[in-house]
């Protein structure tokens, strides 16, 4: 598949999650929101990754993922996208373990701020990918 092809396929993917966690929202389930949330976000830096670079790396470091993205931009035309995204990512990435491993729940609130962060995650892999 190409590059272009490949950011596709992880938008789609972001897509997918984004709704299984609006979905979960509405349904009251805040750590499954959250969690879907933040693997939405994952795909969605894979996909700009992907698109400005041609790799993604496949890492459990969530500081490096965050450093990844911020780095795809450069000092292009997408430096500031990336840059404000590695933000948002950094704090989607804080919820993932609390919503997927451990034992205390997200509360609603968090589980909001993630789909909307998640959503502006979308958004922007969105306007790259399909630039």
């Amino acid at each position: 598949m190409s590059r272009l092809g490949d950011a596709r396929g992880h938008l789609r993917k972001a897509r997918e999650f984004l709704t299984a966690a609006e979905v979960d929202l509405d349904l009251g389930l805040p750590n499954a929101a959250a969690s879907n949330a933040v693997i939405s976000s994952i795909n969605s830096k894979d996909a700009i990754c992907i698109r400005l670079t041609g790799a993604s790396a496949k890492t459990d470091n969530h500081s490096a993922a965050a450093a990844e993205l911020r780095a795809a931009g450069g000092s292009g035309p997408y430096g500031p996208t990336t840059k404000r995204l590695a933000q948002v990512l950094g704090r989607l990435l804080q919820l993932k373990s609390k919503s997927q491993y451990q034992a205390q729940d997200v509360a609603g609130a968090d589980a909001t701020r993630a789909v909307e962060w998640a959503r502006k995650m979308f958004d922007g892999a969105s306007d790259i990918v399909n630039e």
